[in-house]
């Protein structure tokens, strides 16, 4: 007797509906914000260090610009299923400063 593995349908006989494919559109629109939101986080805080930066703006207008973009990216985490922030906030290396001003405006 002769063992036959399992066989899947091949991709073209697989039926998609339109939910699905609307669900796989917000997951990459969704994971793209993240990466932009990312990205913008990681230039405010680098902002910080600049010091020209900090002399053209002040501390205070570069403190609150990185909080503001510290905090679009912790809530686009969270829309994507990402809760913990504590590895973000040592590897990203976000100030106290910067953390004390989250969400305030």
């Amino acid at each position: 007797m002769a063992l036959r593995p399992p066989q899947t349908p091949s991709s073209a006989f697989r039926f998609e509906t339109g939910a699905g494919s609307l669900e796989q559109e917000i997951a990459g629109e969704k994971a793209g914000a993240l990466g932009r939101m990312g990205r913008a986080a990681e230039a405010a805080l680098a902002r910080l260090e600049d010091p020209d930066a900090l002399e053209a703006e002040g501390r205070e207008a570069l403190l609150k610009a990185a909080a503001q973009a510290v905090w679009a990216f912790f809530i686009q985490r969270e829309a994507c299923g990402l809760r913990g922030h504590d590895a973000i906030i040592r590897d990203f290396n976000i100030p106290r400063a910067v953390l004390a001003r989250l969400g305030a405006r």
